[in-house]
C-alpha cells in the first residue's frame, strides 16, 4: 500500500468513525468522568473500537496508541512507527453540541507525523495530509482540494485562533505582546486546520494537550507549509509516547518570526 492508498484508507476509517459519533450525537447520552477528570461518552468508546478494528485490518500491522486504550499500546514498531488516535477530540464541544469536534488519526514515524486525518463529523469536512503529498480539504462527497497556509502581508492584523474551552491568562499576555490582532475561538484540532487552510495565521496553545490531540492536525499544517513549534523553537515531537502530555506550542503559517521572544515566561521557567 503506497502513501496515497494509505491516506485514502484512513480518510474512510475516520469518516466511518464520524458516522458512529453522529448516531450518539443525535440522541440523549450519558457522560462519565475519567481519572484525569476529562469527560467520556459512548461516542468516544464506539469510535475507538471502530478505528482500532479497522486499523488492525489494514495490510500492514502497526501498533496503535489511542486515547481510549493507552494501556494496550506496546510501543512503536521496529521502524519507529505507530498510529496515534483521538477517536473524539473535543468531547466538551460534543457535549455542548456545537459541532466543533473531530476524529484524529495520525501515523507517526521516527517521532513525527507522516500522515494525518482530521474529520469533523457535524461539518462533514475532512482535512488530510501525507508526507510529500501535501494537504487537502474535502467537504462531503465533493472532490478534495489542496490547501496551503497563508502568507501574511506586513502591517496586517494577526489572525489568531484560540481554544473555545481552554483560554487563560497566558494567552491574554501573549496577545498583548503580539499587538494588532483578531481572535477567533474554535474547538478541537480544527484550530490547526484553520491555519493550514489559510484562514488564520497563528494558534498559540498555552495549556495542556495530549499527543493524540495534535499529531494528525500537525501533519496537515506541516504539509500545507506551516510549522508546529514548541516555545523553544523546536518542532513538536512524538518520539516519547510514554510521556503523553505535550509542552506548550505555537502553530504558525510562514511568518519569519522568532517566536521565542514572545514567551519570556517560558525562558524564565
Amino acid at each position: 500500500m503506497n502513501d496515497a492508498q494509505l491516506i485514502e484508507s484512513i480518510v474512510a476509517i475516520a469518516r466511518e468513525a464520524g458516522r458512529e459519533i453522529l448516531e450518539v450525537y443525535g440522541r440523549e447520552f450519558s457522560v462519565q468522568e475519567k481519572q484525569d477528570n476529562s469527560p467520556l461518552t459512548e461516542a468516544d468508546q464506539r469510535a475507538h473500537v471502530l478505528i482500532a478494528t479497522r486499523l488492525a485490518a489494514l495490510p500492514e500491522t502497526i501498533p496503535v496508541l489511542s486515547e481510549e486504550d493507552v494501556e494496550a499500546f506496546p510501543g512503536a514498531d521496529a521502524l519507529g512507527r505507530y498510529w496515534l488516535v483521538d477517536p473524539l477530540d473535543g468531547t466538551k464541544e460534543f457535549i455542548k453540541r456545537n459541532g466543533e469536534f473531530t476524529v484524529n488519526i495520525a501515523l507517526i514515524e521516527n517521532g513525527y507525523p507522516v500522515a494525518g486525518v482530521v474529520h469533523a463529523p457535524v461539518l462533514d469536512t475532512t482535512y488530510f495530509a501525507a508526507r510529500d503529498l501535501g494537504s487537502r480539504k474535502q467537504i462531503g462527497d465533493r472532490p478534495s482540494a489542496p490547501i496551503r497556509c497563508a502568507t501574511r502581508a506586513g502591517g496586517q492584523p494577526w489572525r489568531v485562533v484560540g481554544s473555545r474551552s481552554h483560554a487563560g491568562d497566558s494567552l491574554a499576555a501573549f496577545l498583548g505582546r503580539l499587538g494588532d490582532h483578531t481572535l477567533v475561538s474554535m474547538g478541537s484540532s480544527l484550530k490547526f486546520c484553520l491555519v493550514a487552510e489559510g484562514s488564520a495565521d497563528l494558534y498559540p496553545r498555552l495549556g495542556p494537550t495530549s499527543l493524540w490531540d495534535t499529531a494528525a492536525a500537525q501533519c496537515v499544517v506541516e504539509q500545507a507549509g506551516g510549522q508546529v513549534l514548541r516555545l523553544d523553537g523546536n518542532r513538536l515531537s512524538y518520539a516519547n509516547p510514554s510521556a503523553t502530555l505535550n509542552p506548550n506550542f505555537i502553530v504558525t503559517a510562514p511568518a519569519g518570526v522568532d517566536w521565542r521572544s514572545y514567551f519570556p515566561e517560558e525562558a524564565a521557567g
